[in-house]
């Protein structure tokens, strides 16, 4: 029984310091007055538009289309 205790306590240590880098992560980006620890690359106003982003329109213009007409 002495030795379960053991390995779950060792198991326990491991796993925690494991763990500490995603909970500092986790602690600093979420502050209040923190920026995001990525930049915002969603936005369409950052980068110009693409020949894949306008190929991707059409496809899924293309597809809205065959599916709103019953």
């Amino acid at each position: 029984m002495g030795e379960i205790i053991e390995i779950f306590f060792f198991m326990f240590v491991i796993a925690g310091i494991a763990f500490l880098p995603l909970g500092y992560f986790i602690y600093k980006y979420t502050k209040d007055d923190s920026k995001p620890p990525f930049s915002d690359f969603e936005h369409h106003e950052n980068h110009g538009e693409s020949a894949i982003d306008g190929y991707i329109e059409k496809i899924m213009s293309a597809v809205k289309g065959k599916f709103s007409h019953h």
